[in-house]
Protein backbone atom coordinates (compact mmCIF):
# COMPACT_ATOMS: atom_id res chain seq x y z
CA UNK A 1 0.00 0.00 0.00
CA UNK A 2 1.22 3.46 -0.90
CA UNK A 3 -0.10 6.83 0.21
CA UNK A 4 1.32 9.99 -1.34
CA UNK A 5 0.65 12.80 1.16
CA UNK A 6 0.51 16.43 0.07
CA UNK A 7 0.01 19.34 2.43
CA UNK A 8 -2.62 21.40 0.71
CA UNK A 9 -4.52 24.65 0.62
CA UNK A 10 -7.66 24.42 -1.46
CA UNK A 11 -8.11 21.12 -3.27
CA UNK A 12 -10.96 19.57 -5.20
CA UNK A 13 -11.89 16.62 -7.37
CA UNK A 14 -14.18 16.90 -10.37
CA UNK A 15 -15.93 14.06 -12.23
CA UNK A 16 -18.07 14.77 -15.32
CA UNK A 17 -17.87 18.54 -14.70
CA UNK A 18 -19.22 18.12 -11.15
CA UNK A 19 -17.17 18.82 -8.02
CA UNK A 20 -17.63 15.73 -5.86
CA UNK A 21 -15.10 16.49 -3.12
CA UNK A 22 -13.26 19.56 -1.87
CA UNK A 23 -11.30 20.87 1.10
CA UNK A 24 -10.13 24.33 2.11
CA UNK A 25 -6.92 23.18 3.81
CA UNK A 26 -5.38 19.96 5.04
CA UNK A 27 -4.02 16.97 3.19
CA UNK A 28 -4.53 15.45 -0.23
CA UNK A 29 -3.88 11.71 -0.22
CA UNK A 30 -3.24 9.70 -3.38
CA UNK A 31 -3.84 6.07 -2.38
CA UNK A 32 -2.80 2.87 -4.17
CA UNK A 33 -3.02 -0.80 -3.29
CA UNK A 34 -1.08 -3.93 -4.23
CA UNK A 35 -1.47 -7.66 -3.55
CA UNK A 36 -1.13 -8.51 0.13
CA UNK A 37 -2.62 -5.25 1.39
CA UNK A 38 -5.13 -5.67 4.20
CA UNK A 39 -6.87 -3.94 7.10
CA UNK A 40 -3.72 -4.05 9.29
CA UNK A 41 -1.74 -2.11 6.67
CA UNK A 42 -4.61 0.33 6.29
CA UNK A 43 -4.75 1.00 10.04
CA UNK A 44 -0.96 1.43 10.18
CA UNK A 45 -0.93 3.99 7.36
CA UNK A 46 -3.97 5.86 8.66
CA UNK A 47 -2.11 6.35 11.97
CA UNK A 48 0.97 7.54 10.05
CA UNK A 49 -1.09 10.03 8.04
CA UNK A 50 -2.94 11.57 10.98
CA UNK A 51 0.21 11.80 13.12
CA UNK A 52 2.58 13.03 10.39
CA UNK A 53 4.00 16.33 11.64
CA UNK A 54 4.15 18.44 8.50
CA UNK A 55 2.12 21.51 9.54
CA UNK A 56 3.78 24.62 11.01
CA UNK A 57 3.71 25.40 14.70
CA UNK A 58 3.70 28.96 16.10
CA UNK A 59 7.37 29.36 15.15
CA UNK A 60 6.90 28.11 11.59
CA UNK A 61 8.52 24.71 12.23
CA UNK A 62 6.78 21.66 10.77
CA UNK A 63 5.82 20.24 14.13
CA UNK A 64 2.03 19.75 14.05
CA UNK A 65 -0.10 16.93 12.72
CA UNK A 66 -3.31 17.55 10.83
CA UNK A 67 -5.16 16.77 14.06
CA UNK A 68 -3.23 19.56 15.82
CA UNK A 69 -3.39 22.02 12.94
CA UNK A 70 -6.95 21.45 11.74
CA UNK A 71 -8.33 20.93 8.28
CA UNK A 72 -9.59 17.92 6.42
CA UNK A 73 -8.48 15.29 3.94
CA UNK A 74 -9.19 14.76 0.26
CA UNK A 75 -8.55 11.08 -0.53
CA UNK A 76 -8.10 9.99 -4.15
CA UNK A 77 -7.64 6.42 -5.40
CA UNK A 78 -4.48 6.25 -7.54
CA UNK A 79 -3.49 2.88 -9.00
CA UNK A 80 -0.72 4.56 -11.01
CA UNK A 81 1.36 4.80 -7.82
CA UNK A 82 2.33 1.21 -8.72
CA UNK A 83 3.53 2.07 -12.23
CA UNK A 84 6.64 0.16 -13.33
CA UNK A 85 8.74 1.64 -16.14
CA UNK A 86 11.75 -0.66 -15.76
CA UNK A 87 11.11 -2.30 -19.14
CA UNK A 88 10.57 0.80 -21.23
CA UNK A 89 8.59 3.99 -21.54
CA UNK A 90 5.12 2.48 -21.34
CA UNK A 91 4.22 1.93 -17.68
CA UNK A 92 3.04 -1.46 -16.51
CA UNK A 93 0.48 -1.56 -13.72
CA UNK A 94 0.74 -5.29 -13.00
CA UNK A 95 1.68 -4.57 -9.36
CA UNK A 96 -1.51 -2.56 -8.79
CA UNK A 97 -4.30 -4.49 -7.09
CA UNK A 98 -7.28 -5.43 -9.27
CA UNK A 99 -10.40 -3.22 -9.17
CA UNK A 100 -12.89 -5.06 -6.93
CA UNK A 101 -10.49 -5.73 -4.06
CA UNK A 102 -8.78 -2.36 -4.43
CA UNK A 103 -12.15 -0.58 -4.34
CA UNK A 104 -13.07 -2.45 -1.15
CA UNK A 105 -9.76 -1.53 0.53
CA UNK A 106 -10.07 2.10 -0.59
CA UNK A 107 -13.49 2.25 1.09
CA UNK A 108 -12.04 0.68 4.26
CA UNK A 109 -9.14 3.16 4.22
CA UNK A 110 -11.54 6.12 4.04
CA UNK A 111 -13.80 4.66 6.73
CA UNK A 112 -10.82 4.21 9.06
CA UNK A 113 -9.56 7.73 8.33
CA UNK A 114 -13.05 9.16 8.96
CA UNK A 115 -12.85 7.96 12.56
CA UNK A 116 -10.33 10.76 13.18
CA UNK A 117 -10.99 13.55 10.69
CA UNK A 118 -13.36 14.78 7.96
CA UNK A 119 -12.65 13.00 4.68
CA UNK A 120 -13.76 13.95 1.19
CA UNK A 121 -13.15 11.48 -1.64
CA UNK A 122 -12.92 11.10 -5.35
CA UNK A 123 -14.78 8.38 -7.22
CA UNK A 124 -12.99 5.06 -7.47
CA UNK A 125 -12.20 4.12 -11.08
CA UNK A 126 -13.47 7.40 -12.53
CA UNK A 127 -11.59 9.78 -14.79
CA UNK A 128 -11.03 12.61 -12.31
CA UNK A 129 -9.64 16.10 -12.47
CA UNK A 130 -7.82 16.75 -9.20
CA UNK A 131 -6.95 20.36 -8.36
CA UNK A 132 -4.31 20.68 -5.64
CA UNK A 133 -2.67 23.72 -4.14
CA UNK A 134 0.42 22.08 -2.65
CA UNK A 135 1.70 24.13 0.29
CA UNK A 136 5.44 24.13 0.92
CA UNK A 137 5.52 22.24 -1.36
CA UNK A 138 5.32 19.33 1.00
CA UNK A 139 4.94 15.86 -0.54
CA UNK A 140 5.75 12.63 1.31
CA UNK A 141 5.40 9.00 0.22
CA UNK A 142 4.25 6.54 2.88
CA UNK A 143 4.41 2.84 2.17
CA UNK A 144 3.68 -0.35 4.08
Amino acid sequence: MKVLVQRSGKASVVVNNETIGKIDSGLVLLVGFTDGDDLDKIKYLVKKVINLRIFPDEEGVMNKSILDFGGSILSISQFTLYADTSKGNRPSYIKAMKNDESSRLYDLFNEELSKYIEVQTGKFGADMTVNITNIGPTTIMLEK
